[in-house]
């Protein structure tokens, strides 16, 4: 169980800082002007994006493992909360790719002033994740 634990924990943080930078990247789009520079930044985004993508995959299904070998269908209430704010990165994380797809074609209406407050949504959420697993409050 140790070596499941020890590769979700790799995983998750491999995930985190493609979910961590990705927005970054966004901020430094909305900015530039030069279209040298778009191009480089846009493939930056989409290399990781698709990188991140495929480190979520792992940590999901590690983490479901790891779930499955200690609470098995009887999870505590604080899992529960911490299963909806992984779900909530998770869609995040999809967000990110949405808002790619926009930066892709042009068609970006938000300012990197947005994209600096977006950017820090999914640190509070990773926060919320870390004190529900080491508090287990309830």
């Amino acid at each position: 169980m140790l070596w499941i634990k020890a590769l979700h924990i790799f995983f998750v943080i491999s995930w985190m800082s493609g979910v961590f930078y990705l927005p970054r990247i966004f901020v430094n789009l909305a900015m530039e002007t030069d279209k040298a520079t778009t191009a480089r930044l846009l493939v930056m985004a989409r290399k990781l994006y698709r990188f991140s993508m495929w480190l979520s995959v792992f940590a999901v299904v590690f983490g479901a493992i790891l779930v499955w070998m200690q609470y098995g269908a009887q999870m505590p209430h604080w899992l529960h909360a911490k299963l909806f704010f992984v779900v909530l990165v998770i869609g995040y994380h999809h967000a990110c790719g949405g808002i790619l797809k926009k930066f892709e074609k042009g068609v970006n209406t938000r300012s990197h002033k947005w994209y600096r407050v977006f950017n820090e949504m999914p640190v509070f959420m990773m926060l919320a994740i870390v004190l529900l697993v080491v508090v287990k409050p309830f």
